[in-house]
């Protein structure tokens, strides 16, 4: 389904390429025929994108959940209780509290779990395998994630990392006994990442949860991958870096400055074929060889009818299964959560090596079970919290496209 899907974007493409073209040629307007016909294939395209990415998504996470273990059927105290330090013990004890709650639990899986003195359903710690799925599922679900640097803190309140903000100027032609001019230029600076709480409430029906058919750890995790997910991809976009991440789209000195905006040759509400060349070579060649252009949709409709001087559309469609498009030969990635507002002076996408983003990520996950919060209702809810934090930490591995400032 999903390759005859790609084959179908490609069709129309070329199908709409082909109208724009005999006008081009022919050296006229199109006819309202014409134009009704193309802005249909265009109206089709826009659909496609959205399921073939829906499709790719939902691909990766039912591999992710092929490998999961199955819920335990049986949420009954287990009388051949292994050792608390023992992780499948654990495991186990977590998926019966995600179950039945901390009721059905024996003193000793109460003990594996607790986190506090709230032995009637507080929080508990989860076990290390649902921490590490968790993250999984979240990085499959956003781009930045999947192509950023991510690191975990277990101790230490926040992560540093030395820059070198100033190199010293270039050596001298001297003497043999001469040592060169001094020079004091050298300097040296600090990135510094703290991870900051960000939270999310569920609600499950008991009656879904009493049915052993479903499967209700995986419907948990699912529900708030997705929701975290979309917290942190809107803070690593345009966070502003006060309790949340400092996002790519954000002018910042401690992240992506103003110099690194390029508005040449671009138009006040859209970007053209010069002006993002223009962007993607201010990027050095140690960053343009593994860079990857960053955009909306709506830019996205935009860039497939860019032609370059010899009438060559420039943004080519995929045609293969998990191979992106691309933009002058680099690869293209769309988010939702990328600019969308095409007026003067507004970022409409970027392009860097994104590995360079970095993200850090605490492991302290907290869950808590509300059981009589939601009793009137016949529900349970879930509350999940979660620490981290995120920046570009080399100005110079990105380049944001802007449009140009109003006259």
């Amino acid at each position: 389904m999903l390759k005859e899907k790609l084959d179908k974007r490609a069709q129309l493409v070329t199908e709409a390429r082909g109208i724009v073209d005999k006008v081009d040629k022919e050296e006229r307007e199109m006819t309202a025929e014409e134009n009704e016909k193309y802005e249909k294939i265009l109206g089709d395209v826009e659909k496609l994108f959205s399921e073939i990415d829906k499709e790719q998504r939902l691909l990766q996470i039912e591999a992710n959940l092929s490998k999961a273990s199955e819920v335990e059927e049986d949420v009954k105290p287990d009388k051949n209780d292994k050792p608390t330090d023992d992780k499948e013990f654990r495991t186990k004890a977590f998926r019966k509290f995600l179950r039945g709650g901390m009721g059905v639990l024996t003193v000793d899986e109460k003990r594996a779990l607790s986190a506090g003195t709230d032995d009637e359903g507080g929080y508990t710690i989860p076990p290390q395998e649902f921490v590490a799925q968790l993250l999984k599922d979240v990085d499959d679900l956003v781009f930045i994630r999947q192509a950023a640097t991510k690191f975990t803190l277990t101790k230490s309140e926040s992560m540093g990392a030395p820059t070198l903000e100033e190199d010293p100027a270039d050596a001298d032609w001297t003497t043999e006994l001469a040592t060169g001019s001094e020079d004091s230029d050298m300097e040296f600076g600090k990135r510094e990442l703290e991870p900051n709480p960000f939270a999310k409430r569920i609600k499950i029906s008991k009656t879904l949860i009493r049915r052993s058919a479903l499967n209700i750890e995986d419907i948990v995790r699912q529900r708030l991958a997705y929701k975290f997910s979309i917290t942190e991809e809107k803070a690593y976009m345009t966070g502003n870096g006060t309790g949340k991440p400092l996002g790519i789209f954000t002018a910042s000195a401690d992240g992506i400055p103003t110099s690194r905006d390029v508005s040449e040759d671009n138009s006040e509400t859209a970007p053209t074929f010069d002006g993002l060349i223009n962007a993607k070579y201010s990027l050095k060649e140690q960053y343009l060889k593994k860079s990857t252009w960053m955009f909306h949709r709506d830019c996205l409709k935009i860039l497939s009818k860019i032609k370059d001087s010899e009438n060559r559309y420039i943004w080519e469609p995929s045609v293969q299964m998990g191979q992106p498009d691309r933009l002058l030969n680099r690869p293209i990635y769309m988010s939702e959560y990328a600019p969308n507002t095409f007026t003067a002076g507004q970022y409409v996408g970027a392009i860097g090596d994104f590995s360079f983003y970095w993200i850090v990520d605490s492991l302290d996950l907290q869950m808590q079970r509300l059981v009589e919060l939601y009793a009137e209702t016949n529900q349970i809810g879930y509350i999940a919290r979660k620490e981290g934090d995120g920046a570009p930490v080399m100005p110079t591995a990105f380049a944001r496209v802007q449009l140009a400032s109003g006259s």
